[in-house]
């Protein structure tokens, strides 16, 4: 599909629209031809030929129409903005759903700035192309086509020789369109490079100040404002080129005019009110010869931001569900919002993906659940998130000779074990060695270069990812928290459950104490990223978020880095109560986030280079003793002689 096709698939649904819009530009213009046809007759039949009785109704014709068009100029200006409004609100809401749906690889490729200004600027360009380009081209083009043919009624001596200026505002145009387009793609390149960068600015602004670097950063960004303003000029440079020709040909119908037909009416070939008309014709002939650069302008800026919204549109995500499409089964509905049949589904039976510490129910919700609810999702139903039914797995796990690469490089390799559902896995390793790899791989954010992961016996490409995804909580080592309130950011997963259970996983997560701490507690707005949280603050909400969902399999990553031994422990001891059917990994650089383990995998540059329990691997005397003294000193001799007897049993 070209870009062009994309866009006319979204204008499909405002065909209706844009036909009515462009029917009331006809009549407008058609409508523009009839005062200078009244002011020739005013010339002609009222002031030379003395007949003043036509006036008063000629003045009540004029009036007529100038009011008759300008109602019509507000009906097609309200209907194209209509149409227009419609089609972006389609178009950004498809290309957003789109985004949401692209894997981790996506956006390690994609800066954050740049994705935005597809949402913005490059939306706003095809907005006006919409709103304002379409009709005023279609409607310049009428004007001047129909002026012609009133000139041929006055003179077609006179319509040839004003004619003469058409090849050389088709050229102009021609040349200007070729020269224009890659300014404009220049242009859109530099804006986003721009918004990317003042993105990751406001994003890092407190590592900008922790390093002092503000200086640094506004000769950057000195750059990059050089850098987009040159390109610009350069873009305003080709227009301004060519601006003033499109200028003189405009000037140039008028000299004709004013010579070629004032020489007419003294030989008598045409009236003095004939020439009032064609006068009165000329601005129909001069407005499109002046906007033609305007228009060559934002028509190859409309072109360019539908190329680069479908060029980001159209890269597929590389990990799939294997499932149909939802939109296959989807409905539209009144808003253009999409609606799966699993909901509908769901709906109608009323069933909800329950989970024990969050049995979720489609009864009332109560007071402080549903300004939650509200505040998070802040729209109707039909533009909520689609909704699936999802099969809960059960949690056995294994991976089988998994190897996994990315840009040319082995990240994990041949990497093999099981673990049953219930069982507590300890990941503990060097810096870069393919922990979080691992996570990522069962998760299926990447999907593995070679091998299998397989969850409950499945391949986990053979999944739905919702089902997937929705089965594991995870508590990532980047924590990341929305502009929401603390109950909102802690109840993400489970937005429809209670207060009271969203407490229940604070006190777990032993965030409760300083989250009532706080002047307005649970409805604590946070900022963006969690800024005024502290880092173990930060990850206690997040561990709190993924025991809210009570999932089959928990993930936590590094969750207790940020937090004191007293706090670990506390933490520790809370997640011995998680049920006992939930499948535990905990990533971590501390013996004591671990060593209670049922299995602890210890991986050094991408492989699993010791397995066992804690007590196992101590006695090994290997790279996880070598973390156990660094941790605690020497090992005790009570600690390894009981793991050396363990080990021989």
């Amino acid at each position: 599909m070209t870009p062009l096709k994309w866009f006319f698939s979204f204008l499909k649904k405002y065909r209706a629209l844009m036909f009515l819009g462009l029917f009331l530009t006809t009549i407008i213009a058609a409508l523009s031809i009839v005062n200078p046809y009244l002011s020739g007759i005013i010339v002609d039949d009222v002031v030379l030929a003395g007949n003043y009785s036509l006036l008063p109704k000629l003045i009540v014709c004029l009036l007529g129409v100038t009011v008759f068009t300008g109602i019509l100029r507000f009906l097609y200006q309200l209907v194209f903005e209509t149409a227009s409004q419609g089609l972006l609100y389609d178009m950004r809401s498809k290309v957003y759903r789109k985004f949401l749906d692209e894997d981790f690889d996506f956006y390690n490729k994609k800066r954050t700035g740049a994705l935005m200004s597809r949402q913005t600027g490059d939306m706003d360009a095809i907005r006006h192309f919409m709103a304002y380009d379409i009709y005023a081209v279609y409607q310049n083009i009428l004007l001047f086509f129909f002026a012609l043919l009133m000139l041929f009624t006055i003179s077609s001596k006179l319509a040839l020789c004003m004619l003469a200026v058409l090849p050389f505002t088709a050229l102009a145009t021609f040349m200007q369109s070729k020269e224009v387009k890659p300014a404009f793609q220049r242009n859109r390149e530099c804006f986003s490079s721009l918004n990317a960068f003042v993105q990751e600015n406001i994003s890092g602004n407190r590592v900008v100040k922790a390093f002092a670097k503000e200086s640094f950063e506004k000769e950057k960004f000195q750059a990059e404002n050089d850098r987009f303003r040159d390109a610009q000029i350069k873009g305003s440079r080709v227009w301004m080129k060519y601006v003033p020709i499109f200028e003189i040909l405009s000037y140039a119908l008028t000299v004709i005019l004013m010579l070629y037909g004032g020489y007419m009416v003294i030989l008598g070939e045409i009236t003095l009110g004939g020439l009032v008309r064609a006068n009165g014709y000329l601005w129909m002939l001069n407005s499109p010869l002046r906007m033609a650069g305007w228009w060559v302008n934002d028509i190859q800026n409309f072109m360019t931001s539908v190329e680069k919204i479908f060029a980001t549109y159209s890269e597929e995500p590389k990990v799939k569900s294997p499932v149909s499409e939802l939109s296959e089964s989807a409905e539209t509905l009144p808003n253009g919002s999409f609606v799966s049949a699993a909901e509908n589904v769901g709906a109608e039976k009323g069933s909800s993906a329950a989970a024990p510490l969050c049995p979720g129910t489609a009864e009332a919700i109560p007071g402080k659940q549903k300004k939650r609810t509200a505040a998070r999702h802040q729209t109707d139903i039909y533009a909520a998130p689609l909704v699936h039914q999802h099969t809960r797995l059960h949690g056995d796990i294994e991976f089988r000779d998994v190897s996994y690469s990315a840009d040319d490089t082995d990240i994990v390799k041949n990497i093999n074990f099981k673990v049953k559902a219930g069982q507590k896995i300890g990941i503990i390793g060097s810096t870069g060695s393919g922990k979080s790899t691992l996570m990522n791989l069962l998760c299926r954010f990447y999907d593995t270069t070679s091998g299998q992961v397989l969850v409950d016996g499945k391949d986990v490409r053979e999944l739905d990812l919702y089902d997937l995804r929705d089965s594991i909580g995870v508590a990532m080592q980047d924590v990341f928290l929305f502009s929401d309130t603390i109950e909102g950011n802690i109840a993400y997963g489970r937005p429809e459950c209670s207060f009271d259970q969203v407490k229940h996983a604070a006190i777990m997560a032993d965030a409760n104490h300083f989250i009532s701490a706080l002047p307005e507690g649970y409805d604590t707005i946070v900022g963006e990223r969690g800024v005024g949280l502290s880092g173990g603050q930060k990850q206690r909400i997040s561990l709190a978020r993924a025991l809210l969902k009570d999932p089959s399999v928990l993930i936590l990553d590094d969750t207790t880095s940020a937090v004191d031994m007293e706090t670990e422990s506390y933490i520790q001891g809370q997640l011995k109560t998680v049920k006992q059917d939930c499948t535990v990994f905990i990533i971590a650089y501390r013996i004591s986030s671990i060593r209670d383990a049922d299995q602890i995998l210890v991986m050094d540059n991408g492989h699993i280079i010791e397995h066992g329990t804690h007590e196992e691997l101590v006695a090994a005397n290997g790279y996880y003793a070598n973390a156990f003294r660094n941790q605690y000193g020497e090992i005790p001799y009570e600690l390894m002689n009981t793991a050396k007897k363990t080990l021989i049993s």
